[in-house]
């Protein structure tokens, strides 16, 4: 039997924190996810998460902590695609390069650390339901920081995003909002991955945000679906998982495509008519 809801009650106090972090994760999510596809950059998330996994992987062995090795993990390769991939082409290059060898070092960190068999599954596929204080602290430390980046950054970055080379023309650093843009990035990811897991992070930086841009193309209105739609999965996926015997990333890996692939009804109906 997956679900058994019976003391449902009873366990939602305990989940406190584990929603407050999907509320968090789902505002930097839905935020940064449409620059992620307004600069065509989901691959890029993917390389960046398999770094991130690595650093936290080497952080659980050597014992200098999940957070700060999956930050510093997604930092180098954010800022390593954001200096060597500057042309798509040779973005996506640089990410091929790096989601083998940051797969390969994890895994190859994990194999050698002898603790508890659900930390090392938890970085693949997250562990929500036991985050703690000092996780939700540094948690939401990164949210806000990431949040108010973007806010700083938002109308130049935007301008960028859509089309460099005008921005560029109009005296917009295009060269370092690309740099800032990836760090904010990594950091996003480093925090995601904490919950959903290096594999499946694009479900919450990406999904929400392609869900939103398929129904409208307001710069006002797409940053609110997407907020909404990432933390509908964020939390969704947290309550549905509090009565299951199956880990949280199934259920937020579903919600969000459901809602992807009914914004993808909604559009096709809009253009039929």
């Amino acid at each position: 039997m997956i679900f058994d809801f019976s003391g449902y009650a009873e366990l939602l106090p305990l989940l406190r924190n584990s929603i407050i972090a999907c509320v968090a994760l789902g505002v930097v999510g839905g935020l940064i996810g449409v620059f992620v596809m307004t600069r065509d950059m989901a691959f890029a998330v993917h390389g960046v998460s398999e770094l991130s996994f690595a650093g936290a992987a080497a952080g659980l062995l050597f014992g200098a902590g999940v957070v700060t090795g999956a930050l510093a993990g997604s930092l180098v390769a954010a800022l390593l695609i954001g200096v060597l991939g500057a042309r798509a082409r040779d973005r996506n290059s640089v990410t091929a390069v790096l989601m083998p060898f940051g797969l390969g070092l994890g895994i190859l960190c994990l194999g050698l650390y002898h603790g508890r068999a659900a930390n090392k599954f938890g970085l693949l596929t997250g562990q929500i339901v036991a985050i703690d204080t000092p996780q939700i602290t540094s948690l939401i430390a990164i949210s806000v920081l990431v949040v108010a980046g973007l806010v700083l950054v938002w109308r130049p970055l935007l301008f960028a995003s859509t089309d460099a080379e005008v921005a560029a023309g109009r005296g917009v650093p295009v060269g370092v909002l690309s740099i800032v843009f990836m760090i904010l990035l990594g950091l996003a990811v480093a925090v995601s991955v904490q919950i959903v897991g290096a594999l499946l992070v694009l479900s919450l930086l990406v999904t929400p945000a392609a869900a939103a841009l398929r129904v409208s193309s307001s710069p006002i209105v797409v940053p609110l679906l997407s907020v909404a739609f990432a933390v509908t999965a964020s939390v969704g996926g947290i309550l549905l998982s509090a009565g299951s015997s199956v880990p949280i990333s199934p259920y937020i890996t579903t919600i969000s495509f459901l809602v992807y692939l009914g914004c993808r009804l909604v559009s096709s109906f809009k253009l039929a008519r």
